[in-house]
């Protein structure tokens, strides 16, 4: 249950101890650190009662009374059985080790440094345990279903980043239930921009199969595309541990998710500028740079070569309609670590020192516009304003591979 509610990678920095916190959110006023939820007494929850820890949990409530900053996912842990909490709690305080480590104090400014204010948005956005109960409830003849709602509405909290936050940063829907904005894609966060995970051809998993969602999440990588960001994260630390049964039941209940976006269009490919790039015509804007710095890896079709490289033709990150990711992966490169079941890992370079702001631009959108893509260019003032997130995403994605 630690695994598939993402424990590890919010509460162990790289280097240090397991659970002994310290990962750094950057949030518009300051930043907020992850704390120490090893069984150590003095700097962890080893003081807290089954109680305390449940309250904390699920209602994000410390043990002292203060409310936690809604980092902590706890809007969708409220649905978590009273089960999986007691099997939480016994595996936090018999099994993980104690840790002294202390995390950084948060830097968030004045007025929002005031925790107390978090009660009153606590009341209006956090749905209380009955209200969660009924909503996990809701399915009574498919148990695969089921069983896929609860893990993502509820332990594997995936709306936390790909569902749209309102002005007041609640997510605009908790459950499939409530609205069709449901996991239709997230804001961005350090230049990550989360994509839809429901049924949209383009932009979503509309031409994605349950295989393919289940090898995603056990591997890393499908002949769809591979992990990358802050998903590596859930993935090497979480999802790659789950069982087969729940899995298929993550995948079952996302492909039951109609797409948010009706009008979109299918996305279907285009060799045109395959048929160019044999032929030797970089005349494109990007063409070039993608010829001599992409296509080895990525090919000039943009298939690449599943499941080692992804391909770019038909990638709902490349057509998303936020280029973020896309420019960060080129800025910053990515790693595809290795998994349990794929024991290899893959490095992408990364292309920030290299290349200015104008060539990115040119090779985003030589990309985006490719192979039937047909998504929007970017400027060099996207690239700028993305670089100063660099050192932020490279320090907050360093996963260890051991």
């Amino acid at each position: 249950m630690a695994r598939a509610a993402d424990c590890a990678a919010c509460h162990t920095l790289p280097g240090h101890d397991q659970f002994s916190g310290g990962l750094p959110f950057d949030l518009p006023f300051g930043t907020i650190f992850s704390s120490n939820i090893s069984p150590d007494r003095d700097h962890g929850i080893g003081r807290y009662t089954e109680s305390q820890f449940s309250q904390a949990v699920r209602q994000g409530i410390r043990a002292d009374g203060a409310p936690l900053y809604p980092a902590m996912p706890y809007p969708s842990y409220a649905r978590m059985t009273d089960a999986d909490i007691h099997a939480l709690y016994i595996y936090f305080t018999t099994t993980v080790r104690p840790s002294p480590e202390t995390p950084p104090a948060s830097t968030a400014t004045w007025p929002l440094s005031m925790r107390w204010p978090l009660h009153v948005w606590q009341a209006f956005f956090v749905p209380s345990a009955e209200q969660a109960r009924k909503s996990t409830a809701r399915f009574t003849e498919d148990d695969m279903l089921a069983r896929g709602a609860y893990l993502v509405e509820g332990p594997g909290h995936c709306g936390a980043c790909h569902t749209p936050r309102a002005m007041t940063l609640q997510e605009k829907a908790l459950t499939a239930q409530e609205s069709a904005v449901f996991l239709s894609g997230g804001n961005s966060v350090d230049g990550w921009t989360p994509t839809s995970l429901r049924g949209e051809n383009r932009t979503g998993l509309g031409r994605w199969s349950e295989v393919d969602i289940v090898g995603f999440l056990r591997n890393g990588r499908t002949a769809r595309g591979s992990v990358f960001g802050g998903m590596t994260s859930a993935i090497v630390h979480g999802t790659q541990y789950l069982n087969d049964k729940d899995l298929s039941s993550i995948a079952h209940f996302l492909k039951s998710l109609p797409a948010c976006d009706k009008d979109q269009p299918p996305w279907q490919y285009s060799p045109t500028e395959t048929i160019a790039l044999h032929n030797g015509d970089t005349s494109a804007r990007g063409a070039r740079l993608y010829a001599d710095r992409c296509a080895a890896c990525h090919r000039t079709d943009g298939y690449a070569y599943p499941t080692t490289f992804p391909p770019l033709a038909g990638n709902p990150v490349v057509m998303n309609p936020a280029p973020d990711s896309l420019i960060q992966i080129v800025l910053a490169g990515s790693t595809l670590p290795a998994m349990r079941s794929s024991p290899t890992t893959f490095v992408m370079p990364g292309f920030g020192k290299t290349m200015t702001d104008q060539q990115v631009a040119d090779v985003v959108s030589f990309i985006r516009a490719s192979w039937g893509n047909d998504t929007g260019p970017i400027s060099k003032e996207n690239v700028r304003r993305l670089r100063k997130f660099q050192s932020k995403i490279i320090s907050h994605t360093q996963i260890p591979l051991n």
